[in-house]
C-alpha cells in the first residue's frame, strides 16, 4: 500500500510537471528577470542617465517642471519605482481648454531635466509577462497561470513524497552520467532551493487571491469597484476656489520620510495652484516588505498634515507581506542576488525535469531513432521553450538598441520581436532532427547573448568600457551579465555537440535523438 501511495504520487508528479512545465518554465524565467526589472528598464532607456540620489531634491525639480509645462492641469503625478530607478516618471491631466492631443507625461532624470528616452516597455513586459502573459485578456491570462501554480504545488508536494532520499540527494550531483546526471540536477535543484520555491509559488497565489476568490468581495461590496475604492482610495480634486501658491514640496517629502523611516516614492498634487490644492505623499514600493503604501496628505498652500493612511489590518497586512516577499522589492542587493539565484534554480528544477521526461522514457522505446508522436512532441516543446525563450530575451534586447528610435509602435514592435524569434525556434526544432536542433538552438542563443553588448556599444556612447570607466555599474553589469549567459548557452551547446558526435553505446550506431535529453 505504502509502495502504491509513492507510485501514484510519482505519477502525479511527472504528468502535472509536463502538462503545465512549459509555461511555468517561462513563468519561472521573466519572473527571476523581474527581481533586476528597474535595472533592466534603465539598460533600454539609454538617454536616461541619472538615478535620484536625493529624493527630496528630485520630486521638487520634477516639480518646478511642471509649473513650467502643466501650469493649468488639474492634476500632477510623479513616480519613482525606487532607489534604483532610472529617474521619474511624471503624469498630468490637463485642463478643459488643452487641444486633445496634448501631451499628458514625461519622463525626466534625477536633476529635473527632461529626458527624450526611446519608447520601450523594457524590465516592465517582462514582470508583466509573468502573470499576465501577453496577447491574451488579462482576466484569462491570470487564470491559466494561477492553474499553473497551483499544478506547480502539486509537483512540489507530490515530489516531496515520492523522493526516498531527499536528504542524501542533496549532496549529489554526478556529471556525466546521462539519465543520472538529469535527475540528480533535477533534484539538487529542486531540494536546496525546495523553501524558496514553495514561497514564491504559494505567495504568488496569494498576490492574486482576490481574482481566484472573490466571494469575499461579492459578499461585502456592491461591486468590485467599491472594493477598491475602500483598499486603494485615490482622491479626486476638489471644486477649484481660486488660485494661491503651492507651497514647497521638498520640505513636506522630507518629512514624510521622517515619519515612516523611509523613502518617499510618488508624489500626486491635486489642483496644484489653488486655495483647494492637496499634497499626497506616499512611500516608495522599496520601503518596507509589506507592498501595500503608507501617505501622508498636506494642504497644498499651508503645508498643514490633512490626513495620514497606513494600511495596517491583519489581513492587509498578511496580504501586502506575502507578495512583498514574492516580489522582493525590499531586499538589498545581496537578498536580491539570492533571490536572482534561487529562481535561476527553480528555472534548472523545471527545465531538467521536462528534459529528464524524455530520457527516462527513450531507452523503452521499440526504436529510439524513431520514437512516436507524443515523444517527439514533447522533444520539440522541450527544445522551443528551453532553448527558445532565451533567445527570445535577446532578441528583446537587440530590438531594443536596433529599431528606429522615432517610429510609431515602438515598444510594440519589440515585443513582437521578441514573440517573433521565439516562434522562430518552434518552427526551427519541427523542421530539424532534434539533435541538430538542440546544438543550432543553443548556439544562436549564445550568439545572440554575446551580440547585446557589442551591439549596445556601436549604437549608444555606454559601451562596457565607458560604463566601467564612469563607474556605471547598471550597464557594465547588464553587460557582463549578457557575456556570462552567453557562455553558459555556448557551453552547453558544445556539450551537445559533442554527445551527438558520439556514438550510442553497445549499438555503433550514431545517435539522432536528441542528445540534451541524455547528457548534461
Amino acid at each position: 500500500m505504502k509502495n502504491g501511495f509513492r507510485q501514484s504520487m510519482a505519477w502525479l508528479h511527472t504528468w502535472t510537471g509536463l502538462l503545465l512545465g512549459w509555461l511555468l518554465f517561462a513563468i519561472f524565467v521573466t519572473g527571476t528577470s523581474s527581481y533586476f526589472q528597474e535595472e533592466i528598464t534603465a539598460w533600454m532607456t539609454p538617454e536616461v542617465r541619472s538615478v535620484p540620489a536625493d529624493g527630496p531634491k528630485s520630486f521638487a525639480a520634477a516639480t518646478r517642471w511642471l509649473e513650467r509645462e502643466a501650469p493649468d492641469a488639474s492634476e500632477w503625478s510623479i513616480y519613482s519605482a525606487g532607489k534604483r530607478a532610472a529617474g521619474l516618471q511624471l503624469y498630468w491631466v490637463n485642463g478643459p481648454d488643452a487641444p486633445a492631443d496634448a501631451p499628458t507625461d514625461a519622463r525626466l532624470d534625477g536633476a529635473g531635466r527632461k529626458a527624450e528616452a526611446r519608447e520601450t516597455r523594457g524590465g516592465e513586459f517582462l514582470y508583466r509577462f509573468h502573470y499576465d502573459l501577453h496577447y491574451i485578456n488579462w482576466y484569462w491570462a491570470r487564470w491559466i497561470v494561477g492553474i499553473a501554480a497551483m499544478a506547480m504545488l502539486v509537483a512540489i508536494f507530490s515530489g516531496i513524497v515520492t523522493h526516498k532520499k531527499i536528504i542524501a540527494d542533496f549532496f549529489l550531483l554526478r556529471l556525466g552520467k546521462g539519465q543520472r546526471s538529469w535527475l540528480d540536477a533535477h533534484n539538487a535543484s529542486s531540494v536546496l532551493f525546495l523553501p524558496f520555491i514553495l514561497m514564491i509559488t504559494y505567495t504568488g497565489l496569494v498576490s492574486l487571491a482576490t481574482h481566484y476568490m472573490p466571494w469575499g468581495i461579492a459578499a461585502n461590496y456592491a461591486n468590485e469597484e467599491k472594493f477598491f475604492e475602500a483598499t486603494f482610495p485615490w482622491p479626486a480634486p476638489a471644486e477649484k476656489a481660486g488660485p494661491a501658491p503651492l507651497i514647497a514640496v521638498a520640505p513636506l517629502v522630507e518629512r514624510a520620510e521622517r515619519t515612516w523611516g523611509a523613502g518617499a516614492g510618488s508624489l500626486r498634487i491635486l489642483n496644484p495652484g489653488d486655495r483647494t490644492a492637496q499634497i499626497i505623499v506616499s512611500t516608495a514600493p522599496d520601503a518596507g516588505m509589506s507592498v501595500r503604501p503608507r501617505s501622508l496628505t498636506f494642504d497644498g498652500v499651508t503645508g498643514k498634515l490633512v490626513a495620514a493612511r497606513n494600511p495596517s489590518g491583519a489581513a492587509t497586512s498578511t496580504e501586502g507581506t506575502m507578495i512583498g516577499l514574492h516580489a522582493g522589492r525590499f531586499s538589498s542587493g545581496l537578498l536580491r542576488a539570492l533571490y536572482f539565484f534561487s529562481g535561476l534554480a527553480g528555472c534548472i528544477m523545471v527545465a531538467s525535469g521536462l528534459i529528464l521526461w524524455t530520457v527516462k522514457r527513450r531507452a523503452k522505446l521499440p526504436d529510439p531513432e524513431r520514437p512516436h508522436f507524443g515523444f517527439r512532441l514533447v522533444e520539440k516543446l522541450n527544445i522551443g521553450a528551453i532553448a527558445g525563450l532565451p533567445f527570445a530575451m535577446a532578441v528583446y534586447f537587440l530590438a531594443n538598441r536596433l529599431l528606429p528610435l522615432g517610429g510609431a509602435g515602438r515598444s510594440d514592435s519589440e515585443i513582437a520581436a521578441f514573440f517573433i524569434a521565439w516562434g522562430a525556434v518552434f518552427v526551427w526544432s519541427v523542421a530539424r532532427p532534434s539533435s541538430r536542433a538542440w546544438v543550432e538552438a543553443l548556439a544562436v542563443t549564445a550568439a545572440s547573448f554575446a551580440l547585446v553588448p557589442i551591439v549596445s556599444a556601436l549604437t549608444t556612447d555606454r559601451s562596457i568600457v565607458a560604463s566601467l570607466a564612469a563607474g556605471d555599474r547598471v550597464f557594465a553589469g547588464f553587460d557582463m551579465t549578457m557575456l556570462i549567459v552567453a557562455a553558459g548557452f555556448g557551453w552547453a551547446a558544445s556539450k551537445v555537440l559533442r554527445r551527438a558526435s558520439r556514438p550510442m553505446i553497445g549499438t555503433g550506431r550514431r545517435e539522432k535523438a536528441s542528445p540534451a535529453t541524455e547528457r548534461a
